[in-house]
C-alpha cells in the first residue's frame, strides 16, 4: 500500500534552481520570466488547470504592469482584447460627478479579467515554452528554508508517492492561506492588519454593463460600486456587514439596494441580469515584513493583502514577480545577490503606498454610512476636495492609475 501522507519518505526528482509555489498572475509571470532567462523552475499548483483558469478574481491592470508585460511578451492577448477605462465616476447624493483620470495623468487602466490572464500566462508557459508545471499537487511542503539546501515535498496526485525537489530558491506565490507563508519561522517576520469593520458583498452579474466605467456609489445606506467585467458580465459590490451571509441578500433585495444607491440624475437605469456569484468579503489589508526569510521569498497575496477597493491587488503580485524575476536571473547568471538582498524592501515600497491610498479610500467610501458623523464629516471634505481642488485630484488620479515613480521595475 501506499503511503501517501506528508510523513512517507519523498522520492527525489532533478533539482530545480527555483521552486514556485502556486500558479496565480504572480507564480505565472515569474515562471515565464525565468523559462526565458533560461532559469529552470518547476511550479505546483494545488489546484487543476481549468480551476484556475476559470476562478473569478480582480480585472484591472494599470497601465505601468501591462508595459512591463508587452516588455517579456505576455501581453499579446491582453493587448488584443482588453478596452481601456480613462474615467470613473462618483455617485453622491443623487449626483454625478465624473472623474477623468487619464486625462489628468496620463495613463488608463486595461480591463481584463485575471482568469483571463492566468489562461494566457499558462498556455505561454506549459503549451508553447514547455515548461514544467505540476497541477493538483497535494500536501505541499517546505523544508530547510532557512539553508543553502532548501527543497519542496509534495504528494503526487496520480501515484500517491511523495516527492522532493531540491532548489536554489522557494518562490511563494501561492497566497493568503497557502503553505509559503505558513511556513515563515514565528519571531521572524511580522503580520500588520488592519480590519475596516465592514464587509462587501461581491456580485457577479450576466448583465452588460450599465456605465462606460467604474462606478462609486457613496450613499447613507452604504457604499456600492459598478465594475465592467465584459460586454456581458459586470461585476457589482454591495456593502453590508462584515460576516454577513449572502443568503440574507436574495436576489430582489440585491436589486433593489444597487438602484438605490447608484441612483443620480441622467444615469442611465441599471441593467438587471442573473446574479451567477454571490459572497461577502471582509475588508481587510495584511503585510508581511519582511517579505522574505532564508531562501523563501514571497510574492502576491502570500506576502500582502489589498482589499479590492481600488483594485490594486493583481497590480502587486505582478509587481513583485517583476521585481524578484530581475533579481533571480542575475543571481543565477553572476552570483549577484544584490537583487535577492533588496527584494523585500523594493517590494514594500509600493506596498505601503498602495495601502495607504487604500485607506484613504476607504474612509472616503465607507465614511457616510458609518453612523459616525465625525467620519462622514471628513467624507465629505475629501469629496469636495476631490471635485473642486486641482491639486487633489492629481494626486488622487497618480495614486488611482498607480505610481510609476515608487519601486517600478525596469
Amino acid at each position: 500500500m501506499i503511503d501517501s501522507s506528508p510523513t512517507a519518505l519523498p522520492s527525489s526528482e532533478p533539482r530545480a534552481p527555483v521552486v514556485i509555489v502556486g500558479a496565480g498572475p504572480a507564480g505565472l509571470t515569474l515562471a515565464n520570466v525565468l523559462r526565458d532567462a533560461s532559469v529552470g523552475c518547476v511550479v505546483l499548483e494545488a489546484e487543476s488547470r481549468d480551476f484556475i483558469e476559470q476562478r473569478p478574481r480582480a480585472g484591472f491592470l494599470e497601465e505601468w504592469a501591462v508595459r512591463a508585460l508587452e516588455r517579456h511578451g505576455l501581453a499579446e492577448g491582453l493587448l488584443e482584447r482588453a478596452p481601456t477605462h480613462s474615467t470613473c465616476e462618483f455617485r453622491v447624493d443623487g449626483e454625478r460627478h465624473r472623474f477623468p483620470y487619464t486625462e489628468i495623468s496620463g495613463h488608463h487602466h486595461f480591463v481584463y479579467p485575471q482568469p483571463l490572464l492566468v489562461t494566457d500566462l499558462v498556455r505561454e508557459y506549459a503549451d508553447v515554452k514547455g515548461g514544467d508545471i505540476r497541477f493538483e499537487v497535494r500536501d505541499v511542503e517546505l523544508h530547510d528554508i532557512g539553508t543553502e539546501r532548501p527543497s519542496v515535498s509534495y504528494t503526487d496526485p496520480d501515484s500517491g508517492v511523495r516527492r522532493r525537489i531540491d532548489c536554489d530558491v522557494v518562490a511563494g506565490c501561492d497566497g493568503a492561506r497557502g503553505v509559503s507563508r505558513a511556513a515563515l519561522p514565528p519571531g521572524r517576520t511580522h503580520l500588520s492588519r488592519l480590519d475596516y469593520g465592514v464587509g462587501w458583498l461581491a456580485l457577479l452579474a450576466e448583465a452588460p454593463p450599465s456605465s462606460d466605467c467604474v462606478v462609486f456609489g457613496v450613499h447613507p445606506r452604504g457604499f456600492a460600486a459598478h465594475m465592467a467585467r465584459g460586454p456581458q458580465v459586470t461585476r457589482y459590490y454591495l456593502q453590508c456587514p462584515p460576516g454577513d451571509d449572502p443568503q440574507n441578500w436574495p436576489d430582489e433585495r440585491v436589486w433593489s439596494e444597487l438602484h438605490t444607491r447608484l441612483s443620480a440624475a441622467g444615469a442611465a437605469p441599471l441593467t438587471e441580469g442573473r446574479l451567477i456569484e454571490k459572497r461577502v468579503l471582509d475588508m481587510h489589508n495584511y503585510v508581511v515584513q519582511p517579505m522574505a526569510y532564508g531562501r523563501l521569498f514571497l510574492a502576491g497575496d502570500a506576502a500582502h493583502l489589498v482589499a479590492p477597493i481600488a483594485a490594486k491587488g493583481m497590480n502587486l503580485a505582478l509587481h513583485d514577480a517583476l521585481l524578484l524575476a530581475d533579481a533571480l536571473v542575475a543571481y543565477h547568471r553572476t552570483g549577484e545577490t544584490g537583487g535577492l538582498r533588496g527584494y523585500s524592501a523594493a517590494c514594500l515600497r509600493r506596498v505601503w503606498e498602495y495601502q495607504e491610498f487604500s485607506e484613504w479610500f476607504a474612509e472616503l467610501l465607507h465614511g457616510p454610512s458609518s453612523g459616525d458623523p465625525f467620519r462622514a464629516g471628513n467624507a465629505s471634505a475629501r469629496l469636495r476636495r476631490l471635485f473642486h481642488s486641482p491639486a487633489a485630484a492629481a494626486a488622487f488620479a497618480e495614486s488611482y492609475i498607480g505610481s510609476t515613480a515608487v519601486g517600478n521595475p525596469r
